[in-house]
């Protein structure tokens, strides 16, 4: 499989994921949607916060435009859970074009960027993407995990699901 094709997928699946995961927050309460329940980020509001902070506010400038916004891991940049969940499957949305674009040469390339802490960074461009989607995994698996300890139905997101839906379509 190509660079492109790879990642194409991956970013299928951050689309599939990201609604899934959504689908099953929508049946939260309010008190347990927004409950410190020892995530990292506390709650399952601020760890879909946060995932909006760091995949599509701070990688996908730098991975679009070169540049690199200041903005905190841990801030609430859409208190409204609603809007929130729109931001984050309209932000997953955004890769697919984005990666269809580039020349196949740039997945072998470096990402230049200037990290939060104002350090100029160079990592190789394909790793460092592979980052971002990897990111999104871990943390909806946590929430995932605290649906289960709240007493919540929690989705399968396993990737080869989506690959099962894919191959049967």
């Amino acid at each position: 499989m190509d660079a492109r094709a790879h990642f194409l997928q991956l970013a299928r699946y951050n689309v599939w994921a990201t609604r899934r995961l959504l689908d099953a927050v929508a049946n939260v309460s309010e008190a347990d949607y927004r409950k410190d329940v020892g995530l990292f980020f506390k709650s399952i509001h601020g760890t879909l916060n946060h995932l909006l902070v760091g995949e599509h506010m701070l990688w996908y400038p730098r991975f679009a435009r070169g540049v690199s916004p200041k903005v905190e891991l841990n801030a609430e940049v859409e208190p409204d859970r609603d809007r929130l969940g729109q931001a984050l499957k309209g932000g997953a949305a955004n890769w697919l074009p984005l990666i269809e674009g580039w020349p196949a040469e740039r997945f072998d390339g470096a990402l230049n960027y200037t990290n939060m802490r104002g350090q100029v960074m160079s990592l190789p461009f394909a790793p460092t993407l592979a980052h971002v989607f990897n990111h999104g995994t871990h943390h909806r698996g946590q929430i995932t995990a605290a649906l289960t300890a709240l007493g919540h139905a929690s989705p399968e997101l396993d990737l080869v699901y989506l690959l099962q839906e894919e191959a049967s379509k």
